[in-house]
């Protein structure tokens, strides 16, 4: 009679005791991880604006040049150039200022949606990017680790069932 007695009162009176069971453990995420890829990223984002830099410089070089000079040419190849240089370096330069925001953002849990922009956005930038930004929108996509990101978070009970 006593077994039976214990047995009773050892379960909860929450509907979700067997869900409760399977989730006892903390889920674990890779959030701290996906930050520094970011600032990873955004560093490196940054760094091959140089390249477009570059381009400024070489397009400039041709403006001043003897290049320049000849009558029989329709427009100038060099304004093109710095053209090309200008919109790239202000295009690269921003995406890597929003990584790296989003790193920061990431490290601190909040903007959600900003972090998920700009996984979205980091798809569209070469394979580091397409890789970070699709196993960032995997991760920002599971329940607990969206609950992270809300104000009333409990570290203590990721998933919310204490409340």
């Amino acid at each position: 009679m006593e077994t039976n007695e214990s047995q009773n009162t050892n379960q909860p009176n929450n509907p979700n005791q067997g869900q409760q069971h399977y989730y006892q453990y903390i889920p674990t995420d890779n959030m701290d991880t996906f930050a520094t890829l970011h600032l990873v990223k955004g560093i490196l984002t940054i760094l091959f604006s140089l390249f477009f830099l570059f381009y400024i410089f070489i397009g400039a070089a041709m403006n001043l040049s003897v290049f320049d000079q000849d009558p029989h040419m329709p427009f100038n190849p060099s304004i093109i150039i710095i053209t090309i240089g200008t919109v790239g370096f202000i295009i690269t330069v921003s995406i890597g200022i929003l990584t790296l925001l989003a790193s920061k953002y990431i490290k601190e849990r909040r903007n959600y949606k900003f972090i998920f922009a700009i996984a979205i956005l980091n798809c569209l930038a070469g394979v580091l990017g397409i890789l970070l930004g699709i196993f960032t929108i995997l991760d920002l996509n599971k329940p607990h680790v969206k609950a992270q990101f809300e104000p009333d978070y409990n570290p203590q009970d990721p998933l919310g069932y204490r409340k």
